[in-house]
């Protein structure tokens, strides 16, 4: 379109319409909160047209639909998945085999080694969450202040120093030391992928994209158990350093180097450089449609937003959801390869059978992906559902006795506790899709992570080695746990279509077109107002 045309229309939208600070008045010093070198975007639509302000420091350009094709769109989601999705998957997958790995190494002497007694192994566990509480609200306050990429890289880089630095622990001193710090710089890559997640994609490919690199959860643990068991086999065979020294190493590298690539490739869409800056507007451009503003750096801490959060019902069902969750997952995680090794088979053995696990939570993981993007508002029932076979396998697995010839049927009913994350990870998707308000979702994210943490501390220590080899009280309580977790998201779920229908006949009686409030909408999105402030806004299911 020629400039031209440009001009008359910037004429004609400031002459017939109001400004965006005379319709929704905001704080002058929210309204200063973005940097010079940012991007602002506001999408106006009306009839064929759709403009979209952005501001390139002091240079005003207007983008119209026609400007970019659905190809071009297309094309651009393709790359931002090719740089993003490999790069997360893997740095996914190595943080859950770093925080996990204590489990296998426990099958290859660190206990013995290091001297553990009693419930000292469990408190490895518990002092990691509790370092990783601890550094969750500095942390998401540091990534909402500073380079998100940088931020996410150099956390990274700090803990496979730290994993590296395992392989050298010799008493259970060492090990509580370097298993604080690990879990300090640990806290950051959950978090922080949401917010790549909410910053690069729409509302209607959150959950995809997230359970796309949750997924490692599973499939980088097959690649990982396969090389832990060569460095067993080789440790057995040829002697020399303890293989879960070895195991250390092997992870602690690999860390380094993920975070490396993390350096060049990852961050927000202003702080890559794989885009040039046509792609940085297109890619402002796509994701207006969310309502929920862009997740830039250097927003300004907003105290109203922190009250708002501390009211909403959501903060609650989303953090008693991670705490409920994460129970059985603290204690599945910390005694998983204890509890196969109970059922009868040798240490070796246990990194083998629980292969088909993994390789089945990847292939759930990519089946929920790729039906909650083609259908709407279906992650809640996935959430509720998840819950009842792990519910059955492990209650089941607390009433058999304790014999050699069932280990195939306990592991059968181990083997259905598969889902179990589905319902946290797909939560976590429910933050940047539902949540507007940079600030509330810093304080709702912090929230639902410290249930997170509080529940993996509380699942690591219910699983006592006292309780060996059938962990009944581990078992029975993590069971209880997944029951009253369905009911929370029953729950959770009846709200948001309270508030949706509560705001569909507001929005009736109004008279005001469907155009005009999804403009206003993102207008208000754009200008970080909160979810439950505006009210042309909609929760996803």
């Amino acid at each position: 379109m020629a400039a031209t045309d440009h001009h008359g229309v910037t004429a004609a939208i400031q002459s017939e319409q109001p400004s965006l600070d005379e319709k929704y008045p905001i704080d002058e010093k929210n309204d200063k909160s973005s940097s010079d070198g940012d991007v602002d975007v506001v999408v106006v639509e009306e009839d064929e047209i759709r403009e979209s302000v952005v501001l390139f420091g002091d240079v005003l350009s207007l983008t119209y639909r026609q400007d970019y094709t659905p190809e071009e769109y297309k094309k651009l989601l393709g790359k931002i998945d090719r740089y993003l999705l490999p790069l997360m998957w893997v740095c996914y997958g190595i943080q859950q085999t770093d925080k996990t790995s204590l489990g296998t190494q426990a099958l290859f002497g660190i206990r013995e080694d290091t001297g553990l007694v009693g419930q000292q192994y469990q408190w490895l566990t518990t002092i990691f969450y509790i370092a990783y509480l601890c550094g969750e609200l500095p942390s998401n306050f540091l990534l909402q202040r500073w380079a998100l990429g940088r931020t996410l890289s150099i956390y990274m880089f700090c803990w496979g120093v730290v994993v590296i630095s395992i392989a050298a622990a010799q008493n259970w001193t060492h090990l509580m030391v370097l298993r604080t710090l690990q879990g300090f710089f640990e806290c950051t890559i959950s978090p922080g992928f949401i917010l790549v997640i909410g910053t690069w994609y729409r509302t209607e490919e959150h959950s995809s994209r997230s359970l796309f690199f949750q997924s490692a959860n599973a499939g980088f643990g097959v690649i990982a158990d396969l090389v832990m068991y060569g460095i067993g086999t080789h440790a057995e065979r040829y002697g020399g350093l303890a293989a879960w020294r070895c195991i250390s190493l092997f992870l602690g590298a690999s860390t380094i180097v993920a975070a490396l690539v993390c350096f060049a490739l990852l961050g927000s869409p202003k702080e890559v450089r794989w885009m040039n800056k046509d792609e940085k507007r297109m890619a402002a451009a796509r994701i207006i449609s969310n309502k929920v503003g862009r997740d830039v750096t250097g927003t300004k801490w907003n105290w109203d937003q922190v009250t708002e959060a501390l009211k909403d019902p959501v903060l609650y069902f989303s953090t008693l959801n991670a705490f409920l969750s994460s129970v059985p997952n603290g204690g599945i995680t910390t005694f998983g390869s204890l509890m196969y090794k109970s059922f009868g088979f040798t240490q070796l053995q246990v990194l083998l059978v629980g292969i088909p696990r993994s390789v089945m939570s990847l292939i759930l993981f990519l089946i929920v992906g790729f039906y909650t993007r083609k259908v709407p508002n279906r992650r809640m029932y996935v959430m509720a559902l998840a819950c009842l076979p792990p519910f059955i396998g492990l209650l089941s697995l607390s009433l058999l006795p304790s014999s050699p010839h069932l280990k195939w049927t306990k592991w059968g009913l181990y083997f259905m506790t598969v889902p179990t994350v589905l319902s946290l990870f797909l939560a976590w998707t429910l933050i940047p899709s539902n949540i507007s308000g940079r600030t509330k979702k810093t304080i709702i994210s912090s929230s639902t992570f410290l249930g997170y943490c509080v529940g993996n501390m509380c699942g690591s220590q219910i699983f006592k080695t006292k309780d060996a080899p059938q962990y009944i009280p581990g078992t029975i309580g993590a069971s209880i746990c997944l029951g009253m977790e369905f009911l929370t998201i029953c729950a959770w779920r009846g709200w948001y279509m309270w508030q949706n229908k509560k705001r569909e006949r507001a929005a009736r009686e109004s008279g005001i077109s469907p155009e005009e409030m999804e403009r206003m909408g993102r207008e208000m999105g754009e200008q970080d107002v909160t979810d439950l402030k505006n009210p042309y806004f909609r929760y996803s299911l």
